[in-house]
């Protein structure tokens, strides 16, 4: 009997946007490429230093990891994490890569979870959000305060969007390098992740979600720069807002 023919294993490269992390850029790269170097996929880690003021890029340009599995990027300037990840899906469209997964660079995204995602990717899903809000996911060591609004702000935000995703803030994602370079994307700061999820309602067909637990920052590490503020919800809501009444973006396709 001929065994069947298994699905190749599409590339992908990890993009983590950082700024002044000086106390977590080592653990952070040698932790991330140790995960990827379990996996059969061709990746790539690529680390934008977003004109870090500390010692950051100093130390990234220290780490000597394999030349194929670490790329290093640096604006000279802080221009927010919006630009950094569209820096990082820039290097993604030029390098050919399948796709471009986003996770932090604190390490409350588990980097084992990669493998979550390499099977999705398999199944040539278009969107792979990990989520805290469907079984086997969840937060663990979260302030309660800031729990209780993404739980809140989610639900509001799943049904709007009305795609099967329960965590569409969550910055831990996968999407198909192909469909990235269709965006027009153009938040500074965190609600590109949302602005991401808006437009991918209209350019992407499938959308699925891997369990994952969400940990706090490490106190080792500088206070997170992310807030939910005003201007942060007003945001969100926006874009799930446009979403719902399927208000389409400006993209380049």
């Amino acid at each position: 009997m001929i065994a069947a023919p298994q699905p190749a294993c599409p590339s992908f490269c990890v993009i983590i946007p950082m700024f002044n992390e000086q106390s977590g850029a080592q653990e952070c790269v040698t932790t991330v490429t140790a995960a990827l170097r379990k996996l059969e996929n061709h990746t790539v880690l690529v680390v934008v230093n977003d004109g870090s003021s500390d010692e950051t890029g100093a130390i990234l340009r220290r780490l000597n990891p394999e030349p194929s599995s670490f790329k290093l990027l640096e604006h000279s300037t802080n221009q927010g994490y919006g630009a950094a990840i569209r820096t990082g899906i820039a290097f993604a469209v030029e390098s050919g890569f399948d796709y471009s997964l986003f996770m932090d660079s604190d390490l409350t995204n588990e980097p084992s979870d990669l493998g979550r995602f390499a099977v999705e990717m398999k199944n040539d899903t278009d969107v792979i959000k990990a989520s805290r809000f469907v079984k086997g996911g969840g937060m663990r060591g979260v302030p309660w305060r800031r729990a209780m609004v993404s739980s809140l702000g989610n639900r509001v935000a799943s049904m709007l969007f009305s795609i099967g995703v329960h965590d569409c803030t969550n910055g831990f994602r996968a999407v198909k390098t192909s469909i990235l370079a269709q965006m027009q994307l153009s938040e500074r700061g965190f609600p590109i992740i949302v602005e991401e999820l808006y437009q991918s309602v209209f350019l992407a067909k499938t959308f699925a979600e891997i369990p994952v637990i969400l940990t706090n920052r490490p106190d080792t590490l500088r206070l997170t720069s992310f807030t939910y503020d005003g201007t942060t919800i007003r945001k969100y809501l926006g874009y799930a807002l446009r979403a719902f009444v399927r208000l389409p973006p400006k993209t380049t396709a």
